[in-house]
């Protein structure tokens, strides 16, 4: 399904979770302004609240779907309220946590949580809303990966983990898919500047993410989704030179498994 002026589709629809900050809020916003219907979704209440209100405020539709994403009977009651509300025509999983660290001191609580809301959300979401779609022949699942699922480092192994299983899952959706009037598409960014390292940060036995200092913009990722709706396609890197992290991987991963630990030892040394 492709979004734009040329749709045929009057108000299409969208499910946007991890919406109370950072990549899903900036979604939330750019797909508002673009005429888009919302379902928000995310744990924290009041940041869904007030990002609700200021959508409507500049004109635009949305509704609050508080939910804890960890649960599977909150990700069916959020199927069940969207679907009594006539559907979605577009899923967009933007919910993530991180933790760094040696894998060895994350706690397992820890690890459970983040492959519940990176993977076990996303791939439960798109079981329910994918066959719903289907039936009603329009509809784009989009995901929010990682150039981490493609670059595997020290200190993030459950992230990159979870990031590449959504690298894989989507792109086998992406071929389900090819020749029928569906979409998949895999969103691969860098470092982005939101909460998500504040959180890391403070989950039990976490550290800082080095990579911080390389963050872009919320903003450029959701451009990138909004693209990617209107003109579909199976990955989309975002910056755009970041596609040479494949090939870096290949190439220079002799070398990352050389350097890579350096840091964790480092800030093991310093605690």
């Amino acid at each position: 399904m492709k979004l734009g002026g040329s749709d045929p589709l009057a108000g299409p629809c969208a499910v946007v979770t991890g919406a109370s900050s950072g990549i899903g809020a900036a979604t939330a916003r750019r797909l508002a302004r673009a005429g888009i219907r919302l379902f928000l979704v995310a744990r924290r209440a009041e940041r869904l609240s007030s990002l609700t209100a200021q959508i409507r405020a500049a004109g635009g539709t949305a509704e609050s779907l508080p939910a804890d994403l960890t649960l599977e009977s909150e990700r069916e009651r959020v199927f069940r309220i969207v679907e009594q509300a006539g559907g979605a025509d577009v899923l967009i999983h933007c919910a993530g946590l991180g933790w760094y660290g040696y894998y060895s001191e994350m706690p397992w609580p820890t690890a459970l949580e983040m492959i519940q809301v990176n993977v076990a959300a996303a791939v439960h979401l798109t079981s329910l809303f994918l066959p719903r779609m289907s039936h009603r022949r329009r509809g784009h699942i989009v995901i929010v990966g990682s150039i981490a699922g493609g670059l595997p480092s020290q200190g993030v192994a459950i992230y990159s983990a979870t990031k590449a299983f959504l690298d894989a899952f989507t792109t086998s959706l992406h071929r389900e898919l090819r020749g029928t009037p569906l979409h998949a598409s895999v969103i691969r960014p860098g470092p982005v500047a939101t909460e998500f390292f504040e959180a890391a940060a403070a989950r039990p036995a976490g550290g800082h993410i080095p990579a911080e200092r390389f963050a872009i913009r919320a903003e450029r990722v959701a451009d990138a989704i909004w693209n990617v709706l209107r003109r579909p396609r199976r990955a989309v890197y975002v910056p755009a030179v970041l596609a040479l992290v494949p090939w870096f991987e290949a190439t220079f991963g002799w070398l990352m498994d050389l350097l890579g630990p350096l840091h964790l030892r480092a800030r093991r040394a310093r605690t």
